[in-house]
């Protein structure tokens, strides 16, 4: 009889060779103040979020995109802005898959030139800040004007106004066919009128917040508007800022540094 075949030993699935691991992506978050103003200001929120899409893709910019059937850039703001109100240091993040140093991504984005829409600085946020998270916004609102029809100003009836409705506990307001009540306390932060008009300061609620159109509907001065007044939000204040950037991830054109 012939002998058994020897038998080829059975394979070790560790001496087969490893795949490569697959790097992660980057993903590298930005925070960018920036300012609308002009016929900017009659620009919506989801069209100001296309335009800021278009703005980063003619920079040539890779953008990090959502995961799903649906990819989007991860663009976001911590505040929309209302239709008509001007903007002057607004707050976009925005995450992309590349890591360019602030001061080349400042001068990218500006040299877009958007009517309207100017950039005043840009920062590359530390690894685990976490997304922007909103404390108050304040705004300045013009005095109507005579020109358009508005009558004058009685400044001590519209003093008495804001006092009176500071020392509310609670106020109603209607919005999109519901009422809304609100604690006059926790909501406004500061209202104060003056020589060049009312400047208000709001405080971020997880609910839904009073805005500065209510406001001037509270003190009897809803014609205002519609007589030329403007609304101009002057500061988003978050609640943390880098308190001393690299110089590599900071870079501002001809503002303060930190806008607190």
């Amino acid at each position: 009889m012939s002998s058994p075949a020897p038998q080829t030993p059975a394979e070790n699935p560790s001496d087969e060779p490893m795949a490569p691991e697959t790097p992660s992506p980057v993903r590298e978050r930005y925070r960018i103040r920036f300012a609308k103003t002009g016929l900017l200001r009659w620009t919506s929120h989801r069209d100001l979020a296309r335009l800021w899409e278009r703005l980063l893709r003619r920079a040539q910019l890779k953008l990090s995109m959502t995961e799903g059937f649906h990819p989007k850039p991860r663009i976001g703001f911590p505040s929309a802005l209302a239709l008509g109100t001007n903007g002057l240091h607004e707050v976009v993040e925005l995450d992309l898959a590349e890591t360019p140093d602030a001061a080349d991504l400042l001068e990218r984005l500006r040299q877009d030139d958007q009517p309207g829409l100017t950039i005043h600085s840009v920062q590359r946020m530390p690894e685990g800040f976490g997304k922007a998270k909103l404390v108050h916004t304040e705004y300045q609102i013009t005095l109507p004007d005579p020109e358009l029809g508005a009558s004058p100003i009685d400044g001590e009836t519209v003093k008495q106004a804001i006092e009176s409705l500071l020392q509310l506990d609670t106020v109603t307001v209607d919005r999109k066919k519901k009422s809304l009540t609100v604690c006059v306390d926790e909501q406004i932060l500061s209202l104060v009128f003056g020589s060049d008009g009312i400047k208000l300061s709001l405080a971020a609620s997880d609910s839904a917040t009073l805005k500065p159109t209510d406001v001037l509907d509270l003190i009897g001065c809803s014609d205002w508007l519609a007589h030329g007044s403007q609304i101009t939000r002057t500061a988003v204040v978050l609640d943390r800022e880098v308190e001393s950037p690299e110089p590599n991830t900071y870079a501002h054109a001809n503002t303060p540094p930190l806008d607190r």
